[in-house]
């Protein structure tokens, strides 16, 4: 009978774990997407929506970094991992990854291009968006 009530208490104890737990993943999500609003208020902003895991996305990761750097203070550049941040892939419709897509300054989508975007043809549509 002992062994039955210590069972069930082991049970309780680690559903209650992994609630908590849970909850801290969720709550550490929701903050880091709230940390950044995109559009960038008054930037053209052009966001990659990929993982850091698939092929396609890791092709872009470097491209993304040169152009953060290129473009800082000028663009913003956002990579969104949206298999860390599964509710960013809802928000954004996102169906294939990586999904670029580009706000004006507005803040109104003006394009938005699924698979792999080499980065002459980034730079060619920051550069439609008034962005030199």
């Amino acid at each position: 009978m002992r062994e039955k009530k210590i069972g069930g208490l082991l049970k309780v104890f680690i559903l209650s774990i992994t609630i908590s737990l849970l909850a801290a993943t969720i709550a550490t999500v929701v903050a880091a997407e709230q940390q950044v609003q995109i559009p960038i208020p008054g930037m053209v902003t052009m966001v990659d929506l990929g993982a850091k895991k698939c092929i396609p996305c890791k092709m872009m990761a470097p491209i993304m970094e040169e152009l953060e750097k290129e473009y800082k203070d000028r663009a913003a550049i956002v990579f969104i991992d949206v298999w860390e941040n599964p509710g960013a892939g809802k928000k954004y419709g996102i169906g294939l990854i990586p999904t670029q897509i580009f706000y004006d300054t507005k803040g109104n989508e003006v394009l938005r291009h699924e698979g792999f975007f080499d980065k002459a043809s980034i730079i060619a549509e920051l550069t439609k968006l008034g962005v030199k």
